[in-house]
């Protein structure tokens, strides 16, 4: 019997989410779709506020750090309070790992401890960096002895009335994150999370019908930090959903083999959680992931992936959830539909019943203003809508012929990185011209194989001209945006009778994305290079140290910092018998500290500058992106330290035939 009766509930549930999803004869716009799913979206966030007791020296402090805030999107999945989002949106205050809590004591420690211990000296943060750092060691490793650490964790969901409901977590699959072999933890899982709040009128959202198809539709709903934190927008951000479109761009899985869907539709942090609608308002997908830049982490837009509907449906068997079943969202579908067809009496009574089920909601509150003002001043009829059609049809065909025409233009003479390959490959032998501007070429290290340099400056005013035939073929490339510097020396080489001058697209930084060699200006080692490669100089931060100076000392903590040597040599030394020996030096391009980092404890042996030095620094959640994400970068480290592993038992072994001897 009771078999029978949740095999009746489950039915019931699929009749009334499938109810939601218009028929095929009653296509939807675009506009309807979005207003038909936006009220389903909500601001979620995680939130872990802390207490800190320790001493800094001067007795016992308490202090309460600025709380770790991580925000992203959910949605009602059951309108009686049930919503799906990502699990890794909910993980720091469901599961708070570890990191979380570190990043806490780190924050309390500087505000009851570095920051008077500098005020005291006359020292503004930032003003002497080498003193801080060291004042910050010192205070750390006295604050986290007998530190006690006592966290508050909660989860909040925001509607776009402004209403705030505490909510917990009823089902947690985690997200299949990797280790630092690039293996998937043991519990990596599908990344959703059902959350619920306290039972009421809520809207829901129902899982698409079918498997989502190449070319289908995609919207995404959700809130993107970029715009929560956009300094000219006014707090109506956090309540009402952004929205972005695109389409379904190809089929992936992902490191445990678990099926993505990968849209084109732009995303950000924020994002995660939200759902991918198609144009009849049942959700494609959940997004979950986005993709980085390999030069400098920075999301690269037209690569995103989403959790499938059909597994958000199997993550659901078993919860009760009675999916997309919802009494506002049948009253809200019906207003909007008699709004779309010009009954605006009916939308409005629709509207304002919606409005009594869930009081003043964002979009509720619109379509309200809107049905009123129609009913007062209803539009004029007929409205001749082939005139309209028409002239609509020749402004689109104007502008989007224009668009097309000043893309063709701005292109005509831009090439990809696969075409000059091809070039190579059909014997035209193009001239790579290496027209970086004076301070780009002399920051970075790379160039491309067999470039030649030329002053971009000097072409463009006449006073230095390549010595070439004129109908060469030659390839432009710098580092600017949008290829400005090379489209400039390429405009002033036409004008002095090059006519065949292209330019790269995308330029350095395209070549290096599409994974076609590079080669150092000097000879930098083989790890340095696909160090080089991986990183965006121009974002990175930077140390210079004289000669002679200590970078780090033998046993001092790693503060989550690795290096990259951009320029001079420095000695590593070790303490043998009370004697400090120097056992390594190491110049430009080899990697510095990262060995800490990978053992997890404390420095190994100490770096002092041989030579006035200049540091790259690489954190530690950088370095591990790149571990899992770069394979060759992660040969190039293995290789490295299979290298000093047998280098160091050498060592031993002379050492100890000496001392035989």
């Amino acid at each position: 019997m009771v078999g029978c009766e949740a095999m009746t509930g489950r039915v019931l549930s699929v009749v009334l989410a499938l109810a939601l999803v218009p028929a095929a004869g009653e296509a939807l716009t675009v506009q309807d779709a979005i207003l038909r799913a936006k009220p389903a979206v909500a601001l979620v966030t995680a939130r872990v506020d802390a207490e800190v007791t320790m001493n800094c020296g001067e007795g016992l402090v308490t202090i309460k750090p600025a709380p770790f805030v991580e925000t992203g999107t959910a949605w009602f999945v059951d309108g009686r309070g049930l919503l799906i989002t990502n699990a890794h949106v909910v993980d720091p205050a469901h599961r708070m790992p570890p990191w979380v809590a570190h990043e806490l004591k780190k924050k309390a420690i500087d505000q009851a401890c570095v920051e008077p211990a500098l005020q005291e000296q006359g020292i503004i943060r930032g003003q002497r960096p080498e003193l801080e750092d060291r004042v910050r060691r010192q205070i750390t490793d006295r604050a986290m002895s007998g530190l006690k650490f006592t966290s508050r964790p909660s989860l909040t969901v925001l509607l776009s009335n402004g209403t705030l409901l505490p909510a917990e977590v009823l089902k947690f699959s985690p997200p299949a994150l990797l280790d630092a072999s690039g293996r998937p933890l043991p519990d990596a899982g599908r990344d959703l999370a059902l959350l619920r709040v306290r039972e009421g009128v809520y809207p829901a959202l129902a899982p698409f019908p079918r498997d989502a198809r190449i070319g289908d539709p995609v919207h995404i709903l959700g809130f993107p930090g970029v715009v929560l934190g956009h300094e000219l927008l006014n707090q109506s951000v956090t309540v009402e959903a952004s929205v972005t479109n695109g389409a379904v761009s190809g089929f992936k899985q992902d490191t445990i083999g678990q099926d993505f869907v990968q849209t084109d539709a732009p995303a950000a942090h924020g994002n995660s959680g939200g759902p991918a609608i198609g144009d009849d308002a049942s959700v494609v997908g959940v997004i979950t992931a986005v993709t980085l830049s390999p030069s400098g982490g920075a999301i690269v837009q037209g690569f995103n992936f989403l959790i499938p509907a059909r597994d958000v449906t199997k993550f659901l068997a078993g919860t009760g959830a009675e999916v997309g079943q919802s009494q506002f969202s049948r009253t809200w579908a019906a207003g909007l539909e008699a709004f779309s067809a010009g009954r605006y009496r009916a939308a409005l009574s629709r509207f304002e019943e919606a409005n009594q089920l869930l009081p003043n909601l964002v979009d509720v509150k619109r379509a309200l203003a809107e049905a009123d003002a129609r009913v007062k001043n209803p539009p004029p009829r007929p409205f001749p809508w082939a005139w309209a059609t028409l002239g609509v049809t020749l402004v689109s065909v104007g502008i989007y012929g224009g668009m097309g025409a000043r893309r063709w233009w701005r292109n005509r003479y831009r090439v990809v990185p696969a075409q000059v390959i091809g070039l190579m490959e059909n014997g035209l032998n193009p001239i790579l011209l290496d027209v970086r501007t004076k301070t780009d070429y002399e920051t970075s290290p790379l160039r491309l194989p067999g470039a030649v340099r030329a002053d971009p400056v000097a072409i463009e005013e006449g006073r230095q001209l390549p010595d070439l035939e004129p109908a060469q073929l030659i390839v432009a490339y710098c580092t600017s945006p949008e290829e400005k510097t090379s489209a400039e020396v390429a405009q002033a080489l036409r004008k002095r009778g090059f006519s065949n001058v292209r330019i790269l697209k995308g330029g350095l930084g395209g070549w290096t994305n599409a994974r076609l060699p590079v080669e150092g200006k000097s000879a930098l080692p083989s790890i340095g290079l696909e160090l080089y490669k991986n990183l965006t100089l121009g974002d990175i931060e930077r140390r210079r140290v004289k000669a002679g100076e200590v970078i780090f000392h033998e046993g001092d903590d790693p503060r989550g910092e690795a290096y990259v040597i951009h320029s001079g040599s420095v000695e590593i030394r070790r303490r043998f018998d009370g004697t400090e020996r120097v056992i390594n030096t190491v110049g430009e391009g080899e990697p510095l500290g990262d060995m800490g980092l990978f053992r997890g404890g404390p420095r190994s042996a100490s770096a002092v500058a041989r030579t006035d030095v200049e540091l790259l620094i690489i954190k530690w959640e950088r370095l591990d992106w790149l571990i899992r994400n770069r394979p060759q970068l992660t040969m190039e480290l293995l290789r490295r330290l299979s290298n000093l592993v047998v280098s160091t038992d050498a060592d031993r072994a002379e050492r100890a035939s000496r001392a035989a001897g």
